[in-house]
C-alpha cells in the first residue's frame, strides 16, 4: 500500500512532523518549486509553550493549536497526511507508515520529544504529562473532577489527597505549572468552592538538582525559587522521586506526599524514527547531524529541532532542545535545500544558532529572562514573555483570543474556562 499522493515534476521533499521545526520549514518552503508532503499524527500545528494554561483552564485548545490543512490550502503541490510514520528505508529512499509507503527525494525529520519517564514503567502509569494539547484536556479534568469530588468528601485526609498536587521537575514547565496551580488557588477556586477550605491545598514541586530552571542562571533560578515560596509552593530540591503510587509518592529524602495528582515535567528525550544506521544516534537517542542539518552517513535526509543533535564547541552536548532552535534550523535548512535544488550549493554557509535568550513565568508580574549577561525579573521580564508568545503564536485569531484571555484573566482575576467536558463513550 502507497500513499495517494502523485508525483509531480518537482522535487519531493518529506516532512515528518508539524512541531516548530517541520511547521516553519514547510512554510518556508511552500511555493518554491518542491512537491511537500507534511505527515503529523495530529491534523493540527500545537504551541507547546501554552500547554500549561490550557491545563489551567487559562486558555481553550483551539487557541494554542491551528489546522495544518486551512495553513497549507492555497498550496496545490503540498499535501498534508495525518499518519504515523514507523520506519525510514534510506535504501529505498522511502519511508513507511500506518497508511502506507512514500517515497523522497529529501527527508526531514522533525518528530521532536516525547515524555522521560527514565524507563521506570510505575512513573509513567501512575503520573500525568504534559506534552500535547490532549494531555493538557486530561489534566485540567482531573483537577477539576477531584475538586467536585472534594466538595463531597466529609474527612480532610481525604480532600487533602484530592486537593493536593506534586509537579516533578523544576524546568521552566514544572515552575509555570506550579505557580498557576497557586494563582488558581489565591485568586479563582475560592470563589468557585466557597465551601472548599484551601488552606488544605498544597502544591508541591520536586527537582532532583540543587536549584530550579538548571537551563538559566543561578540569578533567575534564584529569583523564581523566591517567587514561589512567596506563593505558597513547598519546593523540595535535591530530592528526587522514587516510586509513585495511586494515591502516594516516595521521595528520595525519606518523606512521603499523599496526592491523587503527580505531573510529571521532570524531562524529554528524543523521538526518533527506526531505519537509520545506529551510527546516526548518540546515547540520548537523538540523531547526529553535521553543520547543515543533515544526518551523518545517511544520503538526503535531514532532522531539526529537539530529535537532532547539533554538537559544536558551544554545545558539546548538541543544542537545547527549545523552539528557537527548531525555529532557526527551518529557516536554514529551508534555503540550504534551495540552494541545493538550484546547483548552488556550494555557497551554503554551517548552520550557526543565535541565542535569543530563555525565560519562565511563574505568576502575574512574576517572571525571569535570562539573554547573556541581561538578567531581567518581575513586570518587565513579564511583559517580555506576553509579548514574544503571542508574536510566535499561529494565526491572527488565536492571537485575538489569548490577548482577550489574558487581559480579562488580568483585570477580573478570573478564568473562564473551567469546562471539565468529558469524552463520549458509548456504552
Amino acid at each position: 500500500m502507497t500513499f495517494k499522493i502523485p508525483r509531480s515534476k518537482n522535487k519531493r521533499i518529506v516532512i515528518v512532523g508539524a512541531g516548530f521545526g517541520g511547521f516553519y520549514i514547510a512554510n518556508k518552503l511552500k511555493g518554491k518549486g518542491f512537491q511537500l508532503v507534511l505527515i503529523d499524527k495530529n491534523n493540527y500545528h500545537q504551541f507547546q509553550p501554552l500547554f500549561y494554561q490550557v491545563a489551567m483552564a487559562g486558555l481553550e485548545p483551539s487557541s494554542i493549536s491551528f489546522p495544518l490543512r486551512k495553513n497549507f490550502r492555497n498550496d496545490a503541490d503540498l499535501f498534508v497526511r495525518v499518519a504515523d510514520v514507523q520506519e525510514i528505508r534510506v535504501d529505498q529512499k522511502c519511508i513507511v507508515a500506518d497508511i502506507g509507503m512514500l517515497d523522497y527525494d529529501y527527508l526531514v525529520i522533525a518528530t521532536g520529544s516525547v515524555t522521560n519517564y527514565y524507563g521506570n514503567d510505575q512513573l509513567k502509569r501512575n503520573s500525568i504529562p504534559l506534552k500535547s494539547v490532549s494531555e493538557a484536556l486530561y489534566l485540567r479534568n482531573r483537577i477539576l473532577e477531584d475538586l467536585e469530588q472534594s466538595v463531597r468528601e466529609s474527612t480532610e485526609s481525604l480532600q487533602n489527597k484530592l486537593l493536593d498536587i506534586v509537579v516533578v521537575g523544576g524546568g521552566p514547565t514544572g515552575v509555570e505549572l506550579a505557580g498557576s496551580l497557586a494563582e488558581m488557588r489565591k485568586n479563582i477556586l475560592p470563589k468557585d468552592y466557597p465551601d472548599l477550605d484551601f488552606k488544605l491545598m498544597d502544591i508541591y514541586i520536586v527537582q532532583g538538582s540543587k536549584r530550579l530552571l538548571p537551563g538559566m542562571s543561578e540569578q533567575s533560578s534564584t529569583v523564581a525559587y523566591k517567587y514561589l515560596q512567596q506563593m505558597g509552593v513547598q519546593v523540595l530540591l535535591n530530592t528526587r522521586v522514587d516510586n509513585i503510587e495511586s494515591e502516594k509518592v516516595s521521595l528520595s529524602n525519606g518523606s512521603t506526599i499523599f496526592s491523587k495528582k503527580v505531573i510529571w515535567a521532570a524531562g524529554v528525550m528524543a523521538n526518533p524514527i527506526k531505519g537509520l544506521p545506529s551510527t546516526s544516534y548518540n546515547e540520548d537517542h537523538r540523531i547526529l547531524i553535521d553543520e547543515f542539518c543533515k544526518i551523518k552517513e545517511v544520503a538526503d535526509v535531514y532532522a531539526i529541532g529537539d530529535v537532532a543533535c547539533q554538537i559544536s564547541e558551544k554545545y558539546p552536548y548538541g543544542l537545547p532542545g527549545i523552539a528557537p532552535v527548531a525555529i532557526q534550523q527551518a529557516k536554514y535548512l529551508s534555503d540550504h535545500l534551495l540552494r541545493i535544488c538550484s546547483g548552488t550549493e556550494s555557497k551554503s554557509f554551517p548552520f550557526h544558532y543565535t541565542d535569543k535568550g530563555q525565560m519562565a513565568t511563574i505568576g502575574r508580574h512574576k517572571a525571569v529572562f535570562d539573554w547573556k549577561k541581561l538578567h531581567l525579573k518581575g513586570p518587565v521580564a513579564w511583559l517580555v514573555w506576553l509579548l514574544i508568545h503571542i508574536y510566535y503564536l499561529v494565526g491572527v485569531r488565536n492571537k485575538i483570543v489569548v490577548i482577550f484571555n489574558w487581559v480579562w484573566s488580568y483585570i477580573f482575576y478570573d478564568h473562564a474556562l473551567r469546562l471539565n467536558i468529558k469524552p463520549y463513550k458509548n456504552e
